[in-house]
Order: C-alpha cells, then sequence, then structure tokens
C-alpha cells in the first residue's frame, strides 16, 4: 500500500525516500514500549497515525521522568483522537485499518478484541496486515500479570545485577521498553518481508519480560560456563584490572579502561610508570586482575594529582579508552552529536517548559545519512483532518463526528 507523501510540513528540512515510505501504520499505544516501536517504523519513513482518546493521550501530560516520554517516542506521526469505545468511532477505525499495513498495540491481553481490534478479526478485513502486540510476557504463565520495565528488572536479574550487594536498582533508562518497543519494530520488519513472499501478513508479540531476559543471558550463560554466580556489577570480579571511575584532581570524577596488554604497556608509558611496567607481577592482564587488592590503590593515589583535561589527554594519546561522568542534559552541547548530526530540533507538543528541543535520532546510518525528523510530535488531531479526508469523510460529516463526541479536535 502506498499512502505517503513527499510534502515536508517542516519547513526547510529536505526530503529523501525512506525505505518504509508508503507503509501506513495505525499505533494504538501509550507510554515508551508501543510508541517506541511506532518511532522507529516512522522514522524509517512509515506514515505512522497515533489513535489517541478525544481528551488525548495521558501520556501527553506525564510529570517528572515521565516529562519526556511524549516528545522523544512520537515525532513523525500523526495523530487522531477517536472515541473508540463508540460504534461510529470504531467503525471508522476499522476503515482507517482497512487501508493499513501494520497496526500496533500495547495494551493487557484481550482489551483489543473485546473492542473489537483483536488480531484475528482485523486479518480478516486485511488478510495482508501485521499485528505487532507489546506485551509484559509472552503468552503462558505470567501473561495475566501487569508488568513495568522496573517490575521485569526486578524479576529478571537486572535489577540484581545493577545495584550493589542487597540493594537491587533499576537501570538508570527504560531499557526493556525502549528496547522491547524496538524488538516489536523488528519483529514488523521481518513481517513485512514474508509478506512480500507469501501476500499474509501475520500476528507479532515482543515483551518485557523476555527482552529482559535477553539482556541478562551473558550473566546466565557466565554462570553455566564458571559455576559460580554472577555478581552485581558493583562488587563484581572484573575482567580487566583497570576498568572503574577514578577521583582525580579538584574531586573530578572520570571512568579509565585498560583492557590488554598493549594498552597497559600505552597506559605506563602515557604516566612514565616503568615501575609498574616493569614489575613481572603486572605482566599480563590476568595477573593485573590478581594483584587489584595493591594496585588499586596506588592508582588512585597516582592518578589523583592529574586534572581530566591532562587524563583525558593522554589516554587520547595512546588509544586508550576513557569517559569523563556525563548527564543526560550534557549531551545538548556534545561536540560529537552536533557535528555528527546525531541531534534533531523538534518542536514540543502541549505546552512545555520550552517550545523547541533537540532529540536523539535512531542510533545508526543509512548510506551515510541519519535518518531525521520530518514531523514533530503532533498535537493532539494534527493531521487528522487529512487522514479523514482520504477515507472520503466531507466537512459535514466530521463536524457531526465532532458534535457527537466520536472524534476530537483536528487540524
Amino acid at each position: 500500500m502506498n499512502h505517503s507523501t513527499n510534502n515536508d510540513p517542516i519547513a526547510g528540512r529536505a526530503v529523501q525516500a525512506l525505505p518504509y515510505q508508503g507503509i501506513r501504520v495505525v499505533e494504538f499505544s501509550h507510554m515508551v514500549m508501543g510508541p517506541a516501536c511506532g518511532m522507529v517504523l516512522a522514522d524509517l519513513g512509515a506514515e505512522v497515525i497515533k489513535i489517541e482518546p478525544v481528551g488525548g493521550d495521558n501520556t501527553r501530560h506525564l510529570k517528572g521522568s515521565g516529562a519526556g516520554f511524549f516528545p522523544m517516542f512520537n515525532r513523525n506521526k500523526k495523530s487522531l483522537p477517536v472515541n473508540i469505545k463508540s460504534a461510529e468511532g470504531r467503525e471508522l477505525v476499522l476503515k482507517l485499518i482497512g487501508t493499513a499495513d501494520i497496526v500496533t498495540e500495547n495494551f493487557k491481553p484481550g482489551a483489543m478484541a473485546k473492542m473489537g481490534f483483536g488480531y484475528e478479526t482485523l486479518k480478516k478485513l486485511n488478510p495482508g496486515l501485521i499485528y505487532v502486540s507489546h506485551k509484559g510476557f509472552l503468552p503462558g504463565p505470567y501473561e495475566h500479570r501487569t508488568a513495568l520495565d522496573e517490575v521485569v528488572q526486578m524479576m529478571g536479574g537486572l535489577a540484581y545485577m545493577t545495584g550493589p550487594e542487597g540493594r537491587p536498582l533499576r537501570a538508570g533508562a527504560a531499557v526493556n521498553d525502549i528496547m522491547g518497543g524496538v524488538f516489536g519494530a523488528l519483529g514488523a520488519i521481518v513481517a513485512l518481508w514474508e509478506r512480500a513472499r507469501t501476500g499474509l501478513g501475520q500476528e507479532v508479540q515482543s515483551a518485557l519480560f523476555e527482552n529482559n531476559v535477553f539482556l541478562v543471558g551473558n550473566h546466565m550463560l557466565q554462570h553455566a560456563a564458571t559455576g559460580a554466580p554472577a555478581a552485581p556489577m558493583p562488587s563484581r570480579v572484573s575482567a580487566w584490572a583497570i576498568y572503574d571511575v577514578f577521583t582525580v584532581a579538584n574531586d573530578a570524577q572520570i571512568f579509565l579502561a585498560v583492557v590488554s596488554d598493549t594498552q597497559w604497556e600505552a597506559f605506563c608509558r602515557s604516566f612514565s610508570f616503568d615501575d609498574l611496567a616493569n614489575d613481572v607481577r603486572l605482566t599480563r592482564n590476568n595477573d593485573r586482575v590478581a594483584a587489584r587488592g595493591w594496585l588499586m590503590p596506588e592508582l588512585r593515589k597516582r592518578l589523583s594529582r592529574y586534572t581530566i583535561s591532562e587524563i583525558e589527554h593522554r589516554f587520547e594519546a595512546g588509544s586508550l579508552p576513557y569517559a569523563p561522568i556525563g548527564r543526560p542534559e550534557d549531551l545538548y552541547t556534545d561536540q560529537h552529536l552536533l557535528e555528527t548530526g546525531g541531534l534533531a530540533d523538534i518542536k514540543l507538543p502541549d505546552n512545555r517548559h520550552c517550545s523547541e528541543a533537540k532529540t536523539p535520532l535512531l542510533p545508526f546510518t543509512l548510506g551515510g545519512r541519519r535518518l531525521g525528523v520530518r514531523l514533530n510530535p503532533p498535537e493532539l488531531g494534527e493531521n487528522g483532518r487529512q487522514l479523514l479526508g482520504e477515507l472520503d469523510f466531507n466537512i459535514e460529516q466530521i463536524s457531526e463526528l465532532q458534535q457527537k463526541g466520536v472524534i476530537g479536535a483536528l487540524s
């Protein structure tokens, strides 16, 4: 199906052909996981139509740690507010789905089927439809449970591995929600490929818990390979002697790593640590790991007199891995991101603290180009009139549906 156009509503942004230009996605989702899937497909060029409640997706109005959810994961989308609990609203949405290639959703198991939008119903309407469900758990004993990113991090070992002993700690980003959405998009991409061969769509399922298990899989296999349980990251036995945060001059902090014998030689040479370079107890990486008990305090003492800039210069010159300790807001001024086009300008919807910001793009290139922003995160109902016009609704019909509360405000 081909629905997209080359019209660019954001002045000055060049439009190039994208891999999924012409693919239409109808999205029933909120929060992070489902919208992340839609964002990936939208960035790849698909026309993603976000079905929202008449009053708008509640994610639009979250505060605190949720304030960035909507503007981050809803760029390049269109908004259509519909009361899908009404007969006329369901009829309208079913008509839209008849023109779609993909439907995505992240509601509780059975919720979409109760509203008449389950896969078994929709595939009769549209046999080529790809239906992507984002859940807490794949079908099985746990599927009835309500899950959140934090829930599966706790039960799936990630929180245990992140915090110190006895203090499980969730990761500092919604890793399962985001990656679960990415895997949902990957499943949709694979299903599109299969449809090109068979002519038929299929259901794709992605789940938070199984994603979390995938993330800790190397720790599971560490146990199998060594016979010992994997220790939480703060107290783990490191595979490398130098792989830690150091406090240096002016109480500044920097992460430093020396992960090979060649790097050890470069490190000692960079700081003129000839005595350490010639110490037979430190010749090989495993020797240095065994010597961490006395080696690390010695290195902390020696490096504490250097400034961050001095250490960065020496590590850079020696091709050694290092990182100053950054915060998310520091990335707005990161030289590499700014010079490589890793951040794109967007307009924030819904009367935010500021009207414009920069947002990170998908972390890969296609033919040397980054996949950019064609549409700002939509205001409620943005592009809705165009969408209904394509479905042959005229101005009078749209007005009547609004008066009945079937659809919300459109632009």
